[in-house]
């Protein structure tokens, strides 16, 4: 099983536009940052969480191009802007391909891209993704893919977002803080991603610190931080982590074994 991550950014993404700061205008390849999603994949079977902006960029980066499902975290748009590029995707398959989310993320995602889901077929001349919705509940095992996977209520500022747990692999972003009902569903964890925002606190994301304690507490036996601004260098975030935990980067592989 392996867990690739696509995009490790936050919604501005890094550089940021017109930004000359010391992150934005490294040389440290590890330091752009596009928006965040990930691949897990296991076997020849591969799910895609999130479809930010730069989605095709990602997936044609890492030699990715065909993919069998989609867990989406919420709706907001730098997760969710590079949905037109599963049309690719479905094209391939020749057949929809199935995408996973909280009811009104879906909902949301219909009402945004209205041309997407209305069971019509695309005009002559024209192609659109060609996608099969499935509501999911949080707390509820689900196999998706050929992967056991569970999703996990976390609060995100006024609404709530998805994280996911994939056998060994727990992809957590856009959290405020781990519930107890998610923090009893991650034990036994190989990988845990976090998103980890800023050295000081924010209403709607874990901020370095509370990621680190919550890595902590959790216990997983490799915790990687995602979603990360231009407020640090890959490599001085990474000094200053403890053992065990460490910033994501873009490209960056995870061999986590089998499920």
């Amino acid at each position: 099983m392996k867990l690739v991550f696509l995009g490790s950014g936050t919604s501005y993404g890094v550089p940021q536009i017109g930004c000359a700061c010391r992150t934005c205008s490294s040389p440290d390849p590890r330091d752009r940052r596009t928006r965040s999603a990930a691949l897990i994949k296991s076997g020849d079977r591969r799910i895609l969480i999130d479809t930010p902006p730069e989605l095709r960029l990602q997936l044609v980066t890492a030699g990715v191009g065909c993919v069998d499902a989609v867990l989406f975290t919420h709706a907001h748009a730098d997760h969710v802007h590079g949905i037109d590029d599963l049309r690719a995707v479905s094209a391939r398959r020749g057949a929809p391909l199935d995408v996973y989310g909280a009811a009104g993320t879906l909902a949301e995602l219909e009402r945004r891209f209205p041309y997407i889901f209305d069971h019509a077929p695309a005009a002559p001349g024209t192609s659109k993704p060609e996608l099969a919705a499935h509501v999911l509940v949080p707390d509820a095992a689900v196999e998706i893919a050929g992967m056991p996977v569970r999703a996990l209520a976390l609060p995100h500022g006024d609404r709530t977002v998805f994280g996911y747990r994939v056998g060994p692999i727990a992809y957590l972003t856009d959290a405020k803080t781990i519930p107890p009902a998610a923090l009893a569903r991650l034990d036994g964890l190989e990988v845990l991603v976090l998103n980890a925002l800023l050295p000081r606190p924010h209403p709607l994301h874990l901020s370095i610190p509370e990621a680190v304690a919550a890595a902590q507490q959790i216990g997983a036996r490799r915790t990687f931080l995602t979603h990360l601004t231009h407020d640090s260098t890959h490599a001085d975030l990474a000094a200053r982590l403890p053992a065990g935990i460490a910033p994501a980067y873009d490209g960056l592989v995870i061999d986590v074994g089998a499920v």
